[in-house]
């Protein structure tokens, strides 16, 4: 499935102040020398890609991590302006990804100068003993700051990232969480259920961690989906909670089939129809190797798969009568049990049923 939509462009800033104990991203703490090294060949690759896919124009620009902000504004600008110039990007959504210990006036006043408008901040969690169990140092009064230093700055749309299921949670200390958001007045939520990534300290160390039951997880999940909404947040995909029209837009081309282009070690591209990355090593990335082919992309299990993780749900208009009927059949067990409900084009999970997805998704899809 061709989109020639305008494109999406994620820029991966893999350098970290310190390695938090649940991160699986790709990403270290740097030295300047290898952060200007790598800004380098950053900005080479931009200019190449935009060569490359001349013509085509990006409306999203996403700046991620590792931590973005550990860069200065300085630094991130001059990506953004590469980006900017490579993808004759005149106006649409540009996020970055920054640490409540890195912001500070001067970080937000240059991003907002070179274009950004929108941030996503790590916060993970209000409670101060929580934060530092995910290996966060900023307490909670400085997130309430940095809200208020990048509004300052004229960005006005905020996104706040924040964890289920961590060490010493309750769900007392959840709904803390989720009012906190709520009273600084940010216009978008991410909430993410702690997996246990291999090869991470937590992962490592699982069985001296204080983590909840998955009944638990499971009850503070609904409990945030209820409470995101009370406070006018509305679910639009599994993890991601929005006031309206605040959205992510770059995020939605992912779940939508849309082109996106990721650039830096790690990153994931889809363009037109075919999926390829980048390794995860800044040095092959450095020394310009091409990224790696994955898979042809598009075909009806991965349609179905993304369409399950927004709220809208699937629209079988996009599949012929068979598929479509097939697809009805499967669903009625879970829309007979609340884990699904119609809609007029087709139907889609509830947040009972996003808790099961992978289940019910890996159903849907099984031909045999």
């Amino acid at each position: 499935m061709m989109n020639k939509s305008n494109l999406g462009i994620y820029i991966h800033i893999p350098f970290c102040r310190s390695k938090c104990p649940y991160c699986d991203f790709y990403s270290f703490v740097g030295a300047d020398e290898e952060k200007a090294e790598y800004l380098a060949a950053l900005k080479s690759s931009i200019s190449y890609w935009g060569k490359a896919l001349l013509g085509r124009k990006a409306d999203t620009l996403y700046i991620g991590g590792g931590t973005p902000s550990s860069l200065s504004g300085e630094e991130l600008a001059e990506v953004i302006h590469a980006a900017k110039r490579a993808f004759s990007f005149t106006e649409g959504e540009i996020t970055v990804e920054c640490n409540p210990r890195d912001c500070s006036e001067e970080l937000f006043g240059a991003l907002s100068t070179s274009g950004v408008n929108r941030i996503s901040l790590g916060m993970q969690s209000a409670n101060d003993i929580e934060r530092r169990a995910l290996g966060r140092t900023a307490d909670s009064e400085k997130v309430i700051s940095c809200v208020k230093l990048a509004k300052n700055a004229g960005i006005d749309n905020i996104s706040v990232d924040i964890m289920l299921g961590v060490p010493k949670q309750t769900l007392s200390t959840l709904e803390n969480t989720v009012k906190f958001c709520a009273d600084m007045g940010v216009s978008h939520v991410s909430a993410y259920m702690l997996k246990l990534e291999p090869g991470t300290y937590y992962y490592k160390n699982a069985e001296r961690l204080s983590l909840p039951d998955d009944d638990s997880v499971a009850q503070m999940y609904l409990r945030c989906v209820e409470l995101l909404s009370q406070y006018g947040y509305k679910q639009y995909e599994i993890s991601n909670f929005a006031k309206p029209g605040f959205e992510s837009k770059h995020n939605l081309k992912y779940w939508k089939l849309e082109d996106y282009l990721g650039i830096g070690p790690s990153a994931h591209s889809f363009i037109d129809g075919k999926r390829f990355y980048y390794p995860r090593d800044i040095k092959s990335f450095e020394s310009a190797l091409e990224p790696v082919f994955d898979c042809e992309g598009g075909e009806w299990q991965e349609r179905v798969m993304l369409a399950l993780r927004l709220s809208e749900g699937l629209d079988l208009s996009e599949f012929d009568k068979s598929r479509s009927d097939e697809l009805l059949r499967k669903i009625k067990v879970y829309t007979d049990n609340s884990f699904a409900e119609r809609t007029a084009k087709g139907f889609r999970l509830t947040p009972k049923g996003f808790l099961v997805s992978n289940t019910i998704i890996g159903d849907l899809v099984d031909s045999q």
